[in-house]
């Protein structure tokens, strides 16, 4: 079976976002599994649900804490729980920058409007207010400032005659409850996904000077210097060869530097069965927590060793200053 994504999840109140998520991670192959459910609030209901389903839950008053060190709390209780993504279900605190930045892209919002609408609170007030034709709901990374990270997902809910703030957040509400868990799956579940990982790795690649794709064996392969002169520097391997791994193939230094890799980091590395012979690693990427900016150094280190020197030389040049 794959291993599935951990998730901690956050709450203030009831939590009939936290457990949308509880029970849809419960159906199916659903790609993520909720470890902790913590909260500012040990009254919170939604405590008492967690528990109920068997979910580790903690709590922490946010009274009388500086923000950093309430945050400092609920993050100690998320590492203790083994947690690699928070998802935020009607929590309702400011986290600290620091916090955010720690957790930059594994940590997800919904929001209770079509963003970039509305951002904050009254959310339903506002787009009845400013007469919109819908109001909706928004799942978004968390970054630093409120409610401006990236769009993952929305649903637009209609706005009808008579709506009043409640009526409309109660629609809302529903709308909430169908989109976070199919959201949080698709985003935590993208390390298993040979064409996300194909994309992400794709913008690193291309953005490498005078870089084009080319299928190589039926795999897509980058290559560096030209239509006519070109060398391969980088692959992508879609569990070829009986392997169970996703992978990016680069080029290594010497068959030594392989074969270390490869004993010391098993869970990272791999000796592929074509490319091996020739010194060349797999880097596993069907696997929670890739490390892509150091995927992004292995493809640039591969790129330097086949690429032409007119190349090189402004790269060593700029890379003295």
């Amino acid at each position: 079976m794959a291993e599935k994504a951990r998730i901690a999840v956050l709450i203030s109140g009831a939590g009939t976002n936290m457990a949308a998520l509880v029970y849809a991670s419960r159906i199916g192959a659903c790609p993520y599994e909720v470890v902790l459910v913590a909260s500012n609030d040990p009254a919170a209901p939604g405590l008492a649900l967690a528990a109920a389903e068997g979910i580790a839950t903690f709590a922490c008053p946010h009274k009388g804490m500086s923000r950093e060190a309430h945050d400092a709390a609920m993050e100690a209780a998320v590492l203790a729980a083994g947690a690699d993504h928070i998802v935020l279900a009607g929590y309702m605190r400011i986290l600290s920058d620091g916090f955010v930045e720690r957790w930059a892209g594994r940590m997800l919002n919904i929001h209770p409007s079509l963003l970039p609408l509305y951002k904050g609170l009254d959310t339903h007030a506002r787009a009845l207010a400013a007469g919109d034709a819908f109001a909706g709901t928004s799942v978004h990374l968390v970054t630093p400032e409120l409610d401006a990270g990236e769009v993952l997902a929305q649903v637009r809910v209609p706005i009808v005659a008579g709506d009043t703030p409640e009526s409309l957040a109660e629609r809302v509400k529903l709308a909430e409850h169908q989109l976070y868990p199919r959201a949080v799956a698709e985003y935590v579940g993208r390390w298993r996904d040979p064409a996300a990982l194909l994309a992400r790795l794709r913008t690193l690649a291309l953005a490498l000077p005078e870089t084009d794709e080319r299928e190589s064996h039926g795999s897509p392969g980058f290559r560096v210097g030209g239509e006519k002169g070109g060398k391969f520097f980088a692959y992508f391997a879609d569990q070829h060869h009986g392997t169970p791994h996703i992978a990016l193939l680069v080029r290594t230094g010497s068959m030594d530097e392989l074969m270390n890799l490869v004993e010391s980091q098993r869970e990272i590395y791999f000796k592929p069965a074509y490319h091996g012979a020739s010194g060349w690693v797999g880097i596993i990427l069907n696997r929670p927590g890739v490390d892509w900016d150091e995927v992004a150094e292995w493809l640039e280190r591969s790129w330097r060793s086949a690429a032409p020197k007119r190349l090189t030389r402004l790269m060593d040049i700029a890379d003295t200053f």
